[in-house]
C-alpha cells in the first residue's frame, strides 16, 4: 500500500502544478497514448456535446463514470496512473459525475477518485456508498453510528469536505430505513453530505426513506439484459417522487459490448463476474442472440453495441443517468459516443419488440449477492 500512496502523492504533486488542461497534457505525455490522444480527447468532447440531467435537485452530466472496475472486481486493480488518467479523460469529455464506494478495494477506489479529482473538485460531483461491514463477514452494517463513521473516513479518502451523493449500498434488514435516512439527514445538516441515495432498494423502502429525508437518487442494475426496474415498481416510484435513477451495469457488466462469447474465460481469482450465472460459459453462449441483435442494429446506426445499449437507456426516462465503468480510455470514449446516437420513437419500438423475443439466461448476480438485494413489497 505504501508504494500506491507514494504513486498517488507523486501524481497529486504533478496535478497541483498546472491547471486541468495542462495536467491532462502532462499525464498523457507520460503514458503510452501520448499527447496526440489527448488532443483527440478534446475533439471528442466537442463532438459528444455532453448535456446535463437532474437526479432530484442534483444536476450532473447525462452520463457518469463508475470507478469500481478500475480498482476492483473486474480483474486485478489497474495501475494508479492509468486510473487517474481515465478519470481525468472522462472529465475532459464532459463527465461531471463520478461513482465509487468504500467497499471497492476496499477503500482503494475512493483513494483513487479522491486523488484524481482533487484538483478539479469544484467542477465535479462525487457519489460514494456505505452499508457493508468490511470486517471479513461480507455482512451489512447501516447502524446510524456506523454510517457517520463511514462518512468521516470516506471524506478523508476522497480528499474533500463534502460527499455530493451518499448512497446506502444495500438495505440492512436489521436497521429500520427511517433510522438510516435520519443518520444521513444529520450528515446533510452538518454539511458533510449534500444528497441521500439508495442502492438496490425496493419501491416500498424508497417511499419509507423519502418521508424522513428526500431521496435524490436510486441506483440498481438496469440494462437491455436486466429490465426488472421496469416491472418491480422502482422506476415508477422514482418518477412519481422526483427521484433520479442511476443504472449500474448499463452495458450488461461488459457483455453487451460484443466482446464476449462462449469461449470467454474470466479469472476467478480477480473477477467477481465468474460467480454470476450469466457469466458461465454456457450462458455466455446462450445469450449471444441479444449481442447479435445489438451488433446488427449498431451497424445500421453507424455505432457500436455498447453505444446503442447506452443510448437506449438514456431514451427511457429523462431522469436516468447511466454510469458505465472502465479503466480503458478507448472504451471510455466509445461509451461517451452514445451521446451521438439518435434513437427515434420508431427505433425504440423496434428495439422493444426485438428484446421481447430474446430470452436472457442466468440470474444477474450470485445467490449470496441477490440475498442482499431489498425485495420487500
Amino acid at each position: 500500500m505504501s508504494g500506491t500512496n507514494e504513486t498517488m502523492a507523486e501524481s497529486r504533486s504533478a496535478l497541483n502544478r498546472r491547471d486541468f488542461l495542462t495536467t491532462a497534457a502532462l499525464v498523457g505525455a507520460a503514458l503510452p497514448l501520448g499527447s496526440m490522444a489527448w488532443a483527440a480527447t478534446s475533439q471528442q468532447a466537442k463532438e459528444t456535446a455532453m448535456k446535463t440531467r437532474k437526479l432530484g435537485t442534483l444536476e450532473i452530466s447525462e452520463i457518469g463514470a463508475g470507478a469500481m472496475s478500475i480498482s476492483a472486481n473486474y480483474g486485478p486493480p489497474a495501475d494508479v496512473t492509468q486510473g487517474i488518467k481515465t478519470l481525468l479523460t472522462a472529465h475532459d469529455n464532459g463527465v461531471t459525475f463520478f461513482d465509487t464506494a468504500e467497499v471497492y478495494g476496499p477503500y482503494t477506489s475512493e483513494e483513487l477518485v479522491g486523488e484524481a479529482l482533487a484538483p478539479i473538485r469544484h467542477q465535479v460531483k462525487i457519489a460514494t456508498k456505505f452499508g457493508f461491514a468490511i470486517d471479513g463477514t461480507i455482512g451489512l452494517n447501516s447502524r446510524p453510528e456506523h454510517v457517520k463513521q463511514v462518512a468521516e473516513a470516506s471524506l478523508k479518502r476522497l480528499k474533500t469536505d463534502r460527499i455530493d451523493l451518499f448512497y446506502q449500498h444495500r438495505v440492512d434488514p436489521n436497521v429500520p430505513i427511517e433510522d438510516v435516512a435520519g443518520a444521513v439527514k444529520d450528515l446533510i445538516q452538518e454539511g458533510k453530505v449534500l444528497h441521500f441515495g439508495l442502492s438496490e432498494p425496493s419501491a416500498k423502502t424508497i417511499r419509507r426513506a423519502h418521508t424522513v429525508q428526500a431521496v435524490t437518487a436510486v441506483q440498481t442494475e438496469y440494462s437491455m439484459m436486466e429490465r426488472s426496474p421496469e416491472t418491480n415498481g422502482v422506476l415508477a416510484a422514482c418518477e412519481e417522487l422526483g427521484i433520479g435513477f442511476v443504472p449500474w451495469g448499463p452495458v450488461g457488466m461488459g457483455y453487451l459490448t460484443g466482446k464476449m462469447d462462449g469461449s470467454t474465460r474470466l479469472d476467478p481469482k480477480t473477477d467477481l463476474r465468474t460467480t454470476f450465472e450469466r457469466f458461465t460459459p454456457e450462458n455466455l453462449a446462450a445469450n449471444l442472440p441479444i449481442v447479435e441483435f445489438l451488433m446488427q442494429y449498431a451497424d445500421r446506426k453507424g455505432a457500436t453495441p455498447s453505444q446503442i445499449a447506452l443510448a437506449w437507456l438514456l431514451a427511457q426516462k429523462p431522469f436516468i443517468v447511466p454510469i458505465p465503468g472502465t479503466r480503458n480510455v478507448d472504451h471510455l470514449k466509445e461509451n461517451l459516443g452514445a451521446l451521438r446516437v439518435d434513437l427515434t420513437l420508431a427505433d425504440l419500438a423496434e428495439i422493444t419488440a426485438a428484446l421481447s423475443n430474446i430470452t436472457i439466461h442466468g440470474g444477474r448476480m450470485n445467490e449470496m449477492q441477490m440475498a442482499l438485494v431489498d425485495a420487500s413489497t
